[in-house]
């Protein structure tokens, strides 16, 4: 099927869009987040805190990314005003305590037609019991209004961005229309005003050999930490072929072993990329285990798989 990719951007839009299946089957309610729950994690001050994770309820997102399938669940208008404050009383009503909270959007939280920037003052209110906030954004919308909000709030902002690869031929192919230069500055700018970055990095995206994917996945980290990333997450690529497992925890230990900051894997969907039912949950495990302490553990002896 990608041998039949388009060149253009405009074009590969369209293609994208011409493949892609319905979206979520139920109506989304824009007064409601989509998903929601609370989960641990390794903390920039070296702790297990639990961070709320709010998926919200807003519109598509402008960019047509080869891999992406968050597009699934959003919606085809801009939420009115009130919506997104509603959707973060809805959540927080239902979920437990938590330190962090992170308020996702399947998109960039700085589109004005995802997130009305009327609704910052009242967003910023409902999070200032929160030890951080963090949210998602793309490069190119990294920009004034990132200080607009930060400056609401009362907790440390955290941006999360994806790089997804720095391979040269792959990246441009993604459709995220984004070139390293302008990640970096997009870094540079948070890092000048204060706010932490957290990085994005798929572990085989589209048009990579399984045979590549760790070496590709390592130079992608290394370039985060570079652009002075405090975290990294690994993500397995969906919707195409999903890495190998080996290939996964092989950048996740790379990842780790450098000590520039704290490296995750999503762990969503994960058995899908392993092949052997008899070790499958022990190395999801491990690497649960790994995520939470940032430390290495044994490598899991499989006989069935050996």
């Amino acid at each position: 099927m990608l041998s039949l990719y388009p060149d253009s951007p405009a074009e590969r839009d369209r293609w994208i869009l011409a493949r892609r299946p319905d979206r979520a089957p139920a109506p989304l309610d824009p007064h409601r987040p989509w998903a929601f729950f609370v989960e641990d994690e390794y903390s920039k001050e070296g702790e297990r805190v639990p961070i709320a994770t709010l998926f919200l309820t807003n519109r598509e997102c402008p960019w047509r990314c080869l891999m992406c399938d968050l597009w699934k669940n959003t919606l085809t208008e801009t939420v009115p005003v009130g919506a997104i404050p509603a959707q973060i009383d809805y959540a927080l009503t239902r979920l437990p305590a938590a330190r962090q909270i992170k308020l996702y959007n399947s998109g960039s939280f700085f589109d004005p037609r995802a997130i009305p920037a009327e609704d910052f003052a009242a967003i910023a209110e409902r999070v200032k019991s929160f030890e951080r906030v963090i949210v998602e954004n793309h490069p190119s919308l990294t920009v004034e209004s990132c200080l607009r909000f930060r400056d609401m709030l009362q907790a440390p902002l955290e941006i999360a961005m994806g790089l997804e690869t720095v391979h040269p031929e792959i990246l441009p192919k993604l459709n995220k229309r984004m070139t390293l230069a302008q990640f970096s500055t997009a870094a540079d700018f948070l890092r000048n005003n204060g706010m932490d970055l957290r990085v994005f990095v798929l572990v085989k995206p589209p048009f990579m050999a399984e045979e590549e994917a760790v070496e590709w996945a390592a130079r992608s980290v290394d370039f985060a930490f570079d652009c002075g990333a405090t975290a990294v997450t690994l993500i397995p690529t969906r919707g195409f072929s999903l890495p190998r497992l080996n290939s996964l925890e092989d950048a996740f230990e790379y990842g780790l072993n450098l000590r520039r900051g704290r490296v995750f894997v999503d762990l969503w969907d994960v058995n899908a990329a392993a092949a052997c039912q008899f070790c499958r949950n022990d190395r999801t495990e491990r690497m649960r285990h790994m995520n939470l302490t940032q430390e290495l553990r044994p490598p899991i002896s499989c006989t069935g798989c050996q």
